[in-house]
């Protein structure tokens, strides 16, 4: 399946240049290992798509509940690290 998601110019950059190995979205839509991931870099001070973008295979996908782990007072005082192994 090919899932189609908006990114902002720093991100965009970040994966394009390869520093950016992982992404980080809310599971309000379905995928799975071997889904395509079409990275659309979109401008936020424009409101529209730029035209780049970049098609990556999802590897790994894990979905997890931070409040399963942390209270939401801890989650706003500190937020979450995303870290790439």
């Amino acid at each position: 399946m090919e899932i189609r998601k908006k990114t902002w110019p720093e991100m965009f950059e970040k994966i394009l240049n390869g520093d950016k190995t992982f992404e980080l979205r809310l599971a309000d839509f379905d995928i799975k290992e071997g889904d395509t991931l079409v990275l659309e870099e979109y401008d936020p001070e424009e409101k529209k798509l730029t035209g780049r973008k970049i098609i990556k295979e999802c590897k790994s996908v894990m979905k997890i509940n931070p409040l399963d782990y942390y209270s939401t007072d801890e989650i706003k005082k500190n937020s979450l690290y995303v870290i790439g192994l």
